[in-house]
């Protein structure tokens, strides 16, 4: 009885203590965080890129595949009715810019939570199991990471063939080794750690070590590997959509655009086509990453006030 109240008292000492620790570290990275100038513009930028994408029905000024002829291959502020111009086949530019972020940022977000949903799992096995677990996941990650990523979706696209679903499954089979390899890094890391020890001293079960002790402080390198691994999500749609095996008619893409203008041979003359596009691909990418770093400076455990 006796021996029971002291393994109840080590239970909740070590989680209060755990979660006092815990709050505090993420209390002093969100203050972190807010004093980074850089990461709080992309911030700033990626909520206004967001609210376009949710809002497109109602901030586009037409409909997204609305013709009229007489803005064919319009210039860009040529109009006022059709402040960046028209495209090839008489559509708003403005229009179709609006409801292309909707699908770059729709592929970038989607990507990453499904790679991450099985690569994660599967480097926490290897990293917590060990032994053959660790050996044969190591394999295929290996095998894996000997194919060029972007020729083998290309092979899946060839396969599976164009379209917004297609393309976000073809890169999520393509972009799990990195967060795997994270993951299963930091179970390898935590799981002889001194917390994990005194988990299972009092009785703690294997999946509450893993969810509640390892998994919790696994989060930052994973969470700042999520945050780079939009921006790479949406420039591979864009690399696809401009090869002209991602995204297909009607659906608006930033990258379809580029390569549309591209082949069209008209980006010399038409150049909004191309540049407006591509600007918006690399102001995303930009904002991603500014608010990457950020998070890597500010859940840096070394990081001293």
């Amino acid at each position: 009885m006796r021996r029971q109240r002291q393994v109840d008292a080590s239970r909740r000492s070590l989680g209060a203590e755990g979660g006092l620790e815990q709050r505090s570290l993420f209390r002093d990275a969100f203050r972190r965080f807010l004093q980074n100038r850089l990461a709080m513009i992309g911030l700033i930028l990626l909520i206004l890129l967001l609210l376009v994408a949710l809002l497109a029905d109602i901030i586009a000024p037409y409909g997204l595949n609305e013709v009229d002829f007489s803005i064919v291959r319009l210039g860009p502020f040529q109009d006022p009715n059709h402040f960046l111009g028209g495209d090839g086949v008489g559509r708003d530019f403005m229009t179709r810019l609006i409801y292309g972020a909707r699908t770059s940022l729709f592929v970038g977000l989607s990507v990453p939570l499904i790679s991450f949903g099985f690569a994660v799992p599967l480097g926490a096995i290897a990293g917590y199991r060990g032994g053959r677990w660790d050996f044969t996941i190591l394999r295929v990650i290996e095998v894996a990471t000997a194919v060029p990523p972007l020729l083998f979706a290309m092979f899946l696209i060839s396969i599976t063939g164009a379209g917004l679903g297609n393309v976000i499954f073809v890169l999520a089979i393509t972009s799990w080794i990195e967060p795997a390899r994270i993951a299963r890094a930091q179970f390898l890391k935590y799981r002889e750690s001194e917390f994990v020890l005194a988990a299972r001293a009092v009785g703690a079960s294997e999946l509450q070590i893993i969810a509640r002790h390892i998994l919790r402080n696994a989060l930052t390198p994973l969470l700042v590997s999520f945050t780079f691994a939009v921006p790479l999500a949406i420039f591979a749609e864009a690399g696809l959509s401009f090869l002209g095996i991602g995204i297909t008619e009607p659906t608006a893409s930033w990258g379809k655009m580029v390569g549309g203008s591209v082949k069209s041979s008209t980006v010399v003359v038409d150049y909004h086509l191309a540049l407006f596009p591509t600007l918006l691909v690399a102001l995303t990418m930009l904002s991603f990453s500014f608010v990457g770093d950020g998070l890597q400076e500010a859940l840096d455990p070394s990081r001293g006030d």
